[in-house]
C-alpha cells in the first residue's frame, strides 16, 4: 500500500510564513552591510559552486542547521551564539522559510528569511562571488 502524506510542503511553508518575518531582497541587500546581521545561506555546496555565493554570508547546509544552532550539540557553530539578526536564504525562498521557522522555534532571534532567495538577490542587483569551493 502506498504511503499517504498528510501534510504537504505547501501547507508547511504556508504555516511557517504566518509566523516568521519575510524580507524583500532589496532590504536584505541593504541589511548585508550591517555588522549585526548574519546572512545564512542554506543551499547545498553544489548550488554554491554552480551559482555563486553572497559575499560574507555564512553557509549552513539545511541538513545540519538544527545541530549547528543548538549550543548543546557537538556540531554547534559559534556564529549562532552571537547576539545578531539572522536572515536565512536558499535558492528560491522555500527552504529558507522552513529554516527560519525552525531556527525561531529553537529560540534563535531575531530571524527572518529573504523572499525569493538567491535568485531574488541576484535580480535585485546583489553582488555574487564565484570561485573556489566553499569550506564548511
Amino acid at each position: 500500500m502506498p504511503q499517504k502524506i498528510t501534510q504537504s510542503v505547501k501547507s508547511m511553508v504556508d504555516e511557517a510564513r504566518a509566523t516568521i518575518i519575510e524580507r524583500p531582497a532589496a532590504d536584505v541587500i541593504a541589511k548585508a552591510k550591517d555588522p549585526n546581521v548574519v546572512l545564512v545561506d542554506i543551499r547545498d555546496p553544489r548550488e554554491l559552486e554552480r551559482d555563486g555565493r553572497v559575499p560574507g554570508a555564512f553557509h549552513a547546509t539545511r541538513g545540519m542547521l538544527e545541530f549547528w544552532i543548538d549550543p548543546a550539540s557537538p556540531y554547534f557553530k559559534p556564529v549562532f551564539g552571537e547576539d545578531k539578526e539572522f536572515v536565512f536564504f536558499c535558492a528560491g525562498g522555500l527552504r529558507s522559510v522552513l529554516a527560519a521557522k525552525t531556527a525561531q522555534d529553537m529560540g534563535l532571534k531575531p530571524v527572518s528569511h529573504m523572499i525569493g532567495g538567491f535568485a531574488a538577490w541576484k535580480a535585485a542587483g546583489g553582488s555574487v562571488e564565484t570561485g573556489p569551493k566553499t569550506k564548511i
